[in-house]
C-alpha cells in the first residue's frame, strides 16, 4: 500500500450514530489524525454529533469523500449500506475502515477488497477486539506452541439489550457471532465444520434472535464453542458477560470484560467497561498510523473478513437445516 506523506491525515464519518462516539474518541487520541467531517442520513444527529466532536457536517456523502482534507473514510451505517459507501470513498481514493458485519455476503466483500487492491488502498474491517492486548498475547502463546497442543476454544457474549436497542442490529448471529468469529480466526484458525442454534426468548414485536450457540471442529480435531446472547446479563460469581478462553495441552489463557471495569452509565448496555472503547482505539490507532501513514498490512484483512463471513452463511445454513455444515 502506498504510504501517506501529509502531516495531519484527516479522518471523515460516513454515518454518526453511537459508534461514532468510539470511534471520534479513538481518533483523538491518535497524533497526527484529525477528524475533519461526518455525513448522518438524520441531519439533526448530524449537526448534534459535528458540534459535539468539532468537526464538519457534509450534505451529502459524495461531498464527504470529495473533501480534499479527508484521507481516510469510516463507514459506520447500517449494514446494508456498507457496500454502497466503502465503493464511493474507495472511488475517491481514500483508505476505508468498515465496520463489522462488513458486508451482506461474501460477494460484497469480495467486491470491496478487489476495488481496494486495484485503487492500491488500504480496505479494513472493523475486527476491533483483536487489537486487545490480551489477544494479542494469547496469540503469540499459541504461535510459539507455548500452550501445547490446542484442545478446545470459547467466545462466550451475555449482555442484555432491550429490543429497542436490538432493532438497530441484524440479530446476534450477524451482529455478535461475526466478532466470535474473527477471533477466533486470529487466535487458533478456521473451523472446518460446525452446527448452530438459535432462539428468541424475550423480545415480543422483533423477529431476529436474541441468543444464539455454534459448535465446532477444527482442523487439528480441537472443539470451540460460541455464544452470543441479548436475552440476560450474566451477573454470576465468575461472568461470562465477553470472555474468550483457548486452552491447550500445556497451558490455556482468557481475556474478559472483567479484567477491568467501571461503573458507569452505558451508551447500549446494563454495566460499562473501557474494554471496548480501548479495542477501539487500538484498532483506530493501527489503521491510521501503521495502515495509512506507514502502509502496513492490516492485523485483520478484508481475506479475514470473507472468512468470518463464510463461517457466519455456514452457521445459518445450520440453523436453516438443522445440520453439520462442511466449511469449504
Amino acid at each position: 500500500m502506498t504510504s501517506f506523506s501529509g502531516d495531519t491525515v484527516g479522518v471523515g464519518f460516513l454515518g454518526a450514530g453511537d459508534i461514532a462516539i468510539l470511534h471520534a474518541k479513538a481518533v483523538a487520541k491518535v497524533p497526527g489524525a484529525k477528524l475533519v467531517g461526518l455525513w448522518n442520513r438524520s441531519q439533526d444527529r448530524a449537526e448534534q454529533r459535528a458540534a459535539d466532536f468539532g468537526c464538519r457536517n457534509h450534505a451529502t456523502p459524495e461531498e464527504l469523500v470529495s473533501d480534499p482534507n479527508i484521507h481516510a473514510v469510516f463507514v459506520l451505517t447500517n449494514l446494508e449500506t456498507h457496500l454502497e459507501y466503502t465503493k464511493l470513498a474507495l472511488e475517491h481514493g481514500k483508505h476505508v475502515l468498515v465496520e463489522k458485519p462488513v458486508g451482506q455476503s461474501i460477494a460484497e466483500i469480495q467486491e470491496m477488497n478487489d476495488l481496494a487492491t486495484a485503487k492500491n488502498l488500504t480496505c479494513m474491517p472493523g475486527h476491533n477486539y483483536i487489537y486487545e492486548s490480551g489477544m494479542s498475547r494469547t496469540r503469540d502463546l499459541v504461535d510459539a506452541g507455548d500452550l501445547g497442543t490446542i484442545v478446545s476454544a470459547y467466545v462466550m457474549y451475555n449482555i442484555h439489550h432491550p429490543e429497542e436497542v436490538a432493532k438497530r442490529y441484524p440479530g446476534v448471529v450477524r451482529q455478535i457471532l461475526t466478532h466470535h468469529s474473527y477471533i477466533l480466526l486470529y487466535l487458533v484458525g478456521a473451523p472446518i465444520e460446525l452446527c448452530a442454534m438459535k432462539s428468541v426468548m424475550h423480545y415480543k414485536e422483533y423477529a431476529e434472535e436474541d441468543i444464539a450457540m455454534v459448535q465446532m471442529r477444527l482442523k487439528n480435531g480441537a472443539l470451540a464453542h460460541f455464544c452470543a446472547s441479548f436475552a440476560a446479563d450474566d451477573h454470576a460469581a465468575d461472568p461470562w458477560t465477553v470472555m474468550v478462553k483457548v486452552i491447550g495441552t500445556a497451558g490455556s489463557t482468557r481475556y474478559s470484560y472483567r479484567d477491568h471495569v467501571e461503573i458507569k452509565p452505558g451508551l447500549v448496555h446494563s454495566q460499562t467497561y473501557t474494554a471496548y472503547q480501548g479495542s477501539v482505539m487500538n484498532e483506530v490507532k493501527h489503521f491510521l498510523v501503521d495502515c495509512v501513514r506507514l502502509g502496513a498490512k492490516p492485523l485483520s484483512t478484508m481475506e479475514d473478513a470473507i472468512t468470518a463471513q463464510r463461517m457466519i452463511e455456514a452457521a445459518e445454513e445450520s440453523i436453516r437445516n438443522k445440520s453439520i455444515v462442511t466449511l469449504r
